[in-house]
């Protein structure tokens, strides 16, 4: 072992200490023929957007992994596969919001400061109610995306909107569907 001064170049330069170089909520200027206001009005919006999204990835998962019953097998890999495609769609607001130049919110906690997507209980619900509990977080993020997209698209964001519309909107519109459908009684099977 080495007593010099100098660490050997294989040394990982460790508790690195930084200056935050952007702040959250600022856009910094690219050529991309989008003003300044309204790539801030769509970091905002994208942001919101991707807070709750973070927040409906989690209840997919906590969902899927604590749901019981004789629906178990079927629930347990639906909310798997809508929980991998709201991950795919967390990884894409980020992007956008990068993109624009702004600062995608990543922290857990920053996320949970500026969602509007209500925390659950910490233990097990009925599986009625966690059902319930995603239609709502859809709703939610599906009313706020239709609003984005709007004024992304008066806004001349054309990126943006198609965002929204073509992942944020198709892909939650779809899973609230599969999802509600689990909620309608199942029908009597009548014998003669």
């Amino acid at each position: 072992m080495s007593t010099d001064s100098h660490p050997s170049s294989s040394q990982p330069w460790l508790h690195q200490k930084g200056e935050v170089i952007q702040e959250f909520g600022t856009v910094k200027q690219f050529p991309l023929g989008l003003s300044h206001d309204a790539r801030m009005y769509s970091c905002q919006r994208l942001n919101r957007a991707l807070a709750d999204t973070q927040m409906l990835y989690g209840l997919y998962k906590k969902h899927h992994w604590l749901l019981r019953g004789a629906t178990f097998y079927q629930l347990h890999l639906l909310l798997d596969k809508h929980a991998g495609e709201q991950l795919a769609i967390v990884d894409t607001l980020a992007e956008r919001v990068q993109t624009l130049g702004g600062v995608a919110v990543g922290d857990p906690r920053h996320v949970a400061e500026i969602t509007s997507i209500p925390r659950p209980p910490d233990g097990v619900e009925e599986v009625p109610a966690m059902l319930s509990r995603l239609l709502s977080a859809h709703e939610t993020i599906l009313t706020d995306a239709h609003e984005a997209a709007a004024r992304a698209a008066e806004s001349g964001d054309d990126g943006t909107n198609d965002l929204f519309v073509s992942q944020v909107i198709r892909t939650g519109e779809l899973q609230a569907w599969f999802i509600a459908e689990h909620l309608v009684d199942t029908p009597l099977v009548r014998t003669r």
